[in-house]
């Protein structure tokens, strides 16, 4: 049994409502699916990010899976990673093999009949989950809404909004949306927030101690997470978590960043940084350094994984992903009372619905 050629399709779907964080605006989402066939069964991996991704991974990578052994992930993995040497890896080559990788992995825990969770090994049935958006073009109304929702109507007991607006020139908007957030859900609930790298180093640091009037226990990318330096003084100098890592590309990334002393949490997306093969290599590294991991955004094609990683925080529930994985895939998790199961079914559990959907392909 030998893999077949990946099919690749691309959808660009509009977001609900304009959305922007501390230093970038967007008004749709575009997720690259890669479907990859051997026997009878068919995996389904997918990342987010510009059409380009599809175009890399039909180019670039397609043929290289095509006739290999569905069963020896690694190897694959380790060729498609060398074959981007002089394209060089970051941005659009990690998220295509990001993409593939996940089908992979999906594939062969169809082929053994398997829920994914349990051909990693299973360290825990409930992962949990923080609600994530609260972006900085949210009205107060629809940030009120957004953050009861999660809290007293799913009941998950953690949520994240966005900070940083416009590169940091607006922070007593940034502080009133924070003081807004935690009057709605009240004060059990955890309030974490995310800049962006919209901050300057001490500018961060001056925010960071107003956030703690407030509760707020997870600083997302206070500044640049290119700025390790900058990550540590931070961290440093406040009480909550300092997290990073949603930009890493590959292992060294990771390692540069633990090594630095940079984060108390680290961030890892799968849909970028290599798939779940590395996902769970960047999880090991953070672990032997005494580390939790968060994953970031991508909820459904990080679950399986979060379930078999022993040092797991939580996994980011954010709102855009979600929006578009419940309109794509059969299988979709229920974060009701803030946790999540990747037990059911085989595979992640999650059927594309790919005749729903026809109205977002693009290409």
């Amino acid at each position: 049994m030998k893999l077949q050629r990946p099919l690749v399709s691309v959808y660009t779907v509009p977001t609900d409502a304009p959305e922007a964080d501390g230093t970038l605006s967007w008004e749709s989402t575009t997720m690259v699916i890669a479907e990859v066939s051997a026997g009878d069964a068919t995996g389904t991996g997918w990342t987010y990010g510009p059409p380009a991704v599809a175009d890399f991974l039909r180019g670039q990578l397609a043929s290289l899976v095509e006739g290999r052994d569905p069963l020896d992930i690694p190897a694959t993995h380790d060729l498609m990673c060398r074959s981007v040497r002089n394209a060089g890896r970051p941005g659009v080559a990690a998220g295509a093999i990001s993409a593939l990788d996940i089908a992979l992995w999906d594939l062969k825990a169809r082929l053994l009949e398997l829920p994914l969770a349990r051909l990693l090994g299973v360290c825990r049935e409930e992962v949990p989950v923080y609600g994530s958006g609260g972006f900085t073009t949210y009205h107060d109304t629809h940030l009120a809404a957004q953050v009861n929702g999660w809290v007293h109507g799913q009941h998950i007991p953690r949520v994240k909004i966005k900070i940083g607006e416009g590169w940091g020139r607006a922070v007593p908007r940034d502080l009133a949306r924070v003081r807004a957030a935690r009057h709605v859900i009240g004060d059990e609930a955890e309030l974490y927030v995310d800049a962006h790298g919209a901050y300057t180093r001490k500018q961060a640091v001056r925010v960071g101690h107003a956030l703690a009037d407030h509760g707020v226990g997870w600083f997302e990318e206070p500044v640049s997470s290119d700025d390790l330096t900058g990550l540590r003084l931070v961290r440093d100098a406040l009480v909550c978590d300092v997290t990073a890592g949603a930009y890493g590309y590959d292992l060294p990334y990771f390692a540069r960043m633990i090594a630095a002393g940079a984060v108390d949490c680290l961030q890892i997306d799968a849909t970028r940084c290599g798939g779940i093969t590395e996902f769970l290599r960047a999880a090991a590294l953070a672990q032997a350094h005494g580390l939790e991991v968060s994953t970031h955004c991508a909820p459904h094609a990080h679950a399986a994984a979060a379930a078999s990683v022993p040092n797991i925080r939580h996994m980011e529930w954010f709102h855009d992903h979600v929006r578009i994985e419940d309109m794509f895939f059969d299988g979709a998790l229920d974060p009701t009372g803030g946790s999540v199961r990747p037990l059911g079914g085989v595979g992640h559990g999650l059927t594309l619905l790919a005749d729903e959907v026809t109205q977002y392909r693009v290409g």
